[in-house]
């Protein structure tokens, strides 16, 4: 495996670049300007919402590119890059469906606001670690702002007990099991492998020159977007069988140990 050539490193947050503990490695830190140094241009995509990854890479996040909301809304270079927002119609169809899921939590997700009906404050609890602001409003159906993609949350688990009352909706709209409990649904340009594929056509950028690092099923449209597609150990199974490459788990510094090595080809 030669990554000399490598142009762009790319890489998921939550279970990727994120351990355990929601925590990014000093580690990674100290490897940023080095790649940086070499020409090597860094991208975070994720689920989150684009405030929420700032955040998390706070020493950095207003330098690189933000793929946030799963692809629905991308910053490049501090200016807006892609914004693919629900339909008024599309928001109604999700909105319905999701109405007898009675122990699922919904979630609007603007570019810079979330918003939800729920009070559950085991649910805010969890809801702050991905959305560093929200609101809570009185009907979700009455928000009249644009809406990046709608979330959805359930305590038991997401593939079982949310994916199967909106799996039909698949072709109409992008829905995408992007956490253990966590369902999203979007426009279905809204996903990471479009908004890569924008970025590296802004950047004159080939797959063959970009490594991507995923774990979930919201990252299988980005990993076909890099000739070196990195899946965590830790990684769904989907994700496991449509990456090139496997990396260690995101607690076993996967992402740092590949970023290690790629600065050994350019040396």
């Amino acid at each position: 495996m030669d990554l000399s050539r490598i142009k762009l490193v790319v890489a998921d947050m939550d279970g990727t670049l994120l351990n355990s503990r929601h925590e990014v490695s000093a580690d990674f830190f100290d490897l940023y300007p080095r790649l940086k140094e070499k020409g090597v241009r860094f991208v975070a995509a994720s689920g989150r919402q684009y405030d929420s990854i700032v955040e998390k890479l706070s020493p950095i996040g207003q330098e690189i590119t933000i793929i946030a909301e799963n692809g629905g809304f991308v910053i490049h270079e501090g200016r807006e890059m892609v914004s693919n927002p629900l339909e008024r119609d599309q928001k109604e169809l999700i909105l319905d469906q999701l109405s007898s899921l009675k122990e699922a939590h919904t979630v609007l997700c603007g570019k810079h606001v979330a918003f939800l009906h729920s009070d559950s404050q085991e649910f805010l609890a969890i809801l702050k670690e991905y959305y560093t602001h929200f609101e809570i409003i009185e009907n979700l159906r009455e928000y009249p702002g644009e809406v990046m993609k709608i979330a959805v949350y359930h305590d038991l688990g997401s593939e079982e007990h949310i994916y199967p009352h909106v799996k039909h909706l698949e072709g109409v709209l992008k829905v995408k099991v992007s956490g253990e409990n966590w369902v999203d649904l979007s426009h279905p340009n809204a996903h990471k492998g479009f908004a890569l594929e924008k970025v590296q056509k802004e950047l004159s950028i080939h797959p063959r020159e970009t490594l991507v690092f995923g774990d979930y099923n919201n990252d299988l449209e980005m990993l076909d977007r890099a000739d070196y597609s990195f899946a965590m150990a830790n990684a769904h199974h989907n994700v496991l069988n449509a990456a090139r490459f496997i990396t260690s788990s995101n607690d076993e510094r996967g992402v740092e140990k590949v970023l290690e090595a790629l600065l050994r080809f350019k040396s």
